[in-house]
């Protein structure tokens, strides 16, 4: 078991480029505003897990139940949709009763471990070994955690206007991913 690092980078950047976390800030920073808390490491450790159980069992479960994958993507789509709507409109579509699951729903799943992540991982997984996949995972999760742990910096680097200027920005890209997942898979 030889550790290919070329295989390892080109994994762990295809994660990081679906995941985005980067480009997420403004999303997390918004529903980090409605909650009023946000758990760092939760959501690190639950997008952690569900990538992991759906790297392993995930076809299997969607098999199972019924579902194909495209219409899991579908489902992913509109919950970006309505995040997406929410940010560029400043209208509250979704009710945050319980702060404690917004580290679940919307954060760990859809926006870091979401449609996208999970469908990546479905396909990669026939191009490399399972812990090449998990490696890259567990980088990713490293980048997650430390952005989620930093907010506070960078929403007062930003200030008030900036992410503001940066919501509506993503959240027309989310938008757009949003859009283009539905189509791609419909």
């Amino acid at each position: 078991m030889s550790i290919s690092f070329q295989e390892l980078i080109t994994v762990t950047m295809v994660l990081f480029a679906v995941i985005d976390i980067v480009g997420s800030i403004p999303v997390i920073l918004s529903l980090k505003e409605k909650s009023g808390n946000i758990n760092p490491l939760r959501i690190t450790l639950v997008s952690g897990a569900i990538m992991l159980v759906f790297l392993f069992v995930g076809q299997t479960v969607l098999d199972l139940i019924g579902i194909d994958v495209q219409s899991f993507a579908v489902a992913g789509a509109f919950i970006l949709f309505v995040i997406s709507v929410e940010m560029l409109l400043g209208i509250k579509i979704y009710k945050e009763d319980n702060s404690k699951t917004t580290s679940i729903v919307p954060i760990a799943f859809p926006l870091i471990a979401g449609a996208g992540t999970l469908t990546t991982l479905l396909s990669i997984r026939s191009e490399y070994e399972y812990y090449i996949i998990i490696a890259g995972i567990f980088i990713n999760l490293i980048v997650v955690y430390v952005v989620l742990r930093n907010l506070y910096r960078i929403e007062r680097i930003l200030g008030s206007g900036g992410i503001n200027i940066l919501r509506k920005v993503f959240g027309v890209i989310l938008l757009a991913l949003a859009v283009k997942l539905f189509k791609n898979n419909v």
